[in-house]
């Protein structure tokens, strides 16, 4: 990120928290401010006078009743940001042995003052990685970000089968019920039974015969690509 860019550590969290509400399905969505205030646990008027700042800044553009969009200057900021945070969280854990489920928090605060030359360093050493430990692409030097279509593992019906690619670090309490089964992406999954009305799948990992059953948060938080049918 350039030294002349006008922003500061809540510009770059507002950009990259719309860059991951808009991106939630299938196709890129306006941003509502209550969303947006509620994924950052602040107030739907602070939120609001953020979103006349980034559009003031050029970052991002409103339309009243119709949400918020990130203009390309912003995606370009967020994608920055995403690419100090998944880098420092890929650095903490296979460098320094932080568990996955404290890495997120870490980074959270790393990512706004990472200088680009040790952003470089940091790279290089980890032999420029293409996923986070959750199974996040990290955007690439030229902020591009590969990625693949993908289903929540409670979508899946019995008899699915695939891979486990990506998991929300939104709350370590999961992660660490995951690593506590030694379940981590990169995986392959067959789904083999579903309760009805929301409730647990049951999954086998890798070559492991364990059947281990995963609530419906978990599940929906838990992203996979399917073998063909």
């Amino acid at each position: 990120m350039s030294d002349d860019r006008p922003v500061g550590e809540a510009v770059e969290d507002y950009t990259k928290a719309i860059y991951s509400l808009e991106r939630r399905g299938d196709v890129v969505s306006p941003v509502s401010t209550n969303e947006l205030a509620a994924r950052l646990g602040v107030s739907a008027g602070s939120a609001s006078a953020m979103v006349k700042k980034l559009d003031g800044l050029g970052l991002a553009t409103h339309e009243p009743y119709h949400g918020v969009r990130l203009t390309d200057a912003g995606a370009r900021v967020a994608l920055e940001v995403l690419r100090h945070h998944r880098l420092l969280e890929l650095f903490l854990m296979q460098e320094l042995g932080l568990p996955w489920d404290r890495v997120h928090a870490e980074a959270e605060v790393l990512e706004h003052v990472l200088s680009e030359e040790l952003e470089a360093c940091i790279a290089a050493k980890l032999g420029h990685p293409a996923t986070d430990p959750h199974g996040d692409p990290i955007p690439t030097h030229d902020l591009s970000v590969p990625e693949s279509t993908t289903s929540s593992l409670e979508e899946c019906p019995v008899g699915a089968r695939g891979r486990f690619v990506r998991v929300s670090d939104a709350d370590p309490e999961m992660l660490r019920y995951l690593a506590a089964r030694d379940i981590r992406p990169g995986q392959d999954f067959a789904v083999v039974e579903r309760q009805p009305f929301g409730g647990p799948t049951f999954a086998t990992f890798a070559d492991d015969d364990a059947v281990h059953p995963l609530g419906g948060e978990l599940a929906r938080a838990m992203r996979v690509e399917l073998e063909p049918a």
